[in-house]
């Protein structure tokens, strides 16, 4: 073999060698992926906590008849808005007008006994105690009639309340009385409107020991006001204020019972409606991460973290809260550190990054 053929052999060597070292380097290059990460920062954060509501009008009352007699008259019509005091229904009273008669005679009777022994007495003719006698009598078919003049009054059914008036399940012909279950109506005052909503006893438990961590206590005075979410989904456009907790448990239920009152100037909210009471936690000086920037490692979250050479490590983050899509993490992290957003199912702690900063 020349020296010429030794020169392009080793040439060849040279070439094949320089090809696999740089097919071998191909792969380190690509090894370091281009992943978006955020700069943590301590902020304010407001969560929400929800409720189930039934809402009820400021006043429900049940109009119910105090006297037995035919429905003779109804005077208005159901969803009709009505003042306090108007005519809603008659009852017949025929007989109870005779009955006021026959009471009316015997008013009559008795001041005439009465009037007929008072100048007996005057004159020693009889006893005192026959005038007094006559005089109980008279007090006693006065209140008869009296009774009997306020039942006729109590034909006349009206209004306790400025409000709207409900179902009316009854016609006219009906016979009612005060023993009836089903009430003749009821009208409801949505003026102002009562959202009832109930906590667990463990929900309750937690609520008095976050507070209590701030040096406060439970009252209604400071709550914060909240927010109606309606049966479509939209929110109640007017906020309300919690004005009742009930500290007592049930011991059926297990739970407290709440009221957050609303005004509702357009009655836009009705009594016997649903929907879900939005109270507000606020959670001061906090790290929030994206959801999607977790991985669950044997029931722990972890976040990776982007130390200043670009590689990353795994860290262990406790959970205090959770908005729509964020985490609220109460330890693990720092200040000004760099957190990984994406991609973070694929990657392993020492792996080295191209981080993207948003």
């Amino acid at each position: 073999m020349n020296v010429k053929t030794i020169y392009i052999v080793l040439a060849g060597l040279v070439l094949f060698v320089s090809c696999k070292e740089t097919q071998q380097s191909a792969p380190q290059q690509q090894s370091a992926p281009s992943l978006k990460v955020v700069q943590l920062k301590k902020q304010d954060v407001t969560t929400y906590d929800l409720y189930s509501t039934s809402i009820q009008g400021k006043q429900n009352v049940e109009i119910r008849p105090k006297v037995s007699g035919f429905i003779q008259e109804i005077y208005v019509e159901e969803g009709q808005k009505v003042k306090k005091g108007q005519l809603l229904f008659k009852l017949e009273t025929e007989s109870l007008t005779q009955d006021a008669n026959a009471a009316q005679a015997s008013v009559n009777a008795a001041q005439v006994e009465v009037d007929k022994l008072k100048p007996l007495v005057d004159k020693n003719i009889i006893s005192s105690v026959q005038l007094e006698t006559a005089k109980a009598q008279l007090e006693q078919a006065k209140s008869a009639y009296q009774s009997i003049s306020a039942n006729i009054g109590y034909s006349r059914v009206t209004s306790p309340v400025d409000g709207y008036i409900g179902e009316i399940p009854f016609k006219v012909g009906t016979l009612v009385s005060n023993t009836t279950t089903t009430p003749l109506t009821t009208v409801s005052d949505i003026s102002e409107v009562r959202a009832y909503f109930s906590l667990n006893e463990k929900e309750l438990l937690e609520i008095k020991q976050r507070v209590a961590k701030e040096g406060r206590t439970i009252d209604i005075k400071k709550a914060p006001e909240v927010e109606l979410v309606m049966v479509n989904g939209e929110t109640y456009a007017h906020k309300g204020k919690i004005a009742m907790v009930n500290n007592i448990i049930n011991s059926s239920t297990g739970s407290v019972t709440l009221r957050a009152d609303f005004k509702n100037p357009n009655l836009i909210l009705s009594s016997g409606s649903t929907g879900e009471i939005k109270i507000p936690t606020v959670m001061n000086e906090v790290f929030t991460v994206p959801m999607t920037a977790t991985v669950d490692l044997q029931g722990n979250k972890m976040v990776y973290i982007v130390s200043p050479d670009n590689t990353i490590t795994s860290q262990t983050i406790t959970i205090a809260g959770q908005t729509k899509d964020k985490y609220i993490v109460k330890e693990g992290l720092e200040e000004g550190s760099k957190l990984v957003v994406e991609g973070v199912s694929k990657l392993k702690s020492g792996q080295t990054i191209s981080p993207v900063e948003n």
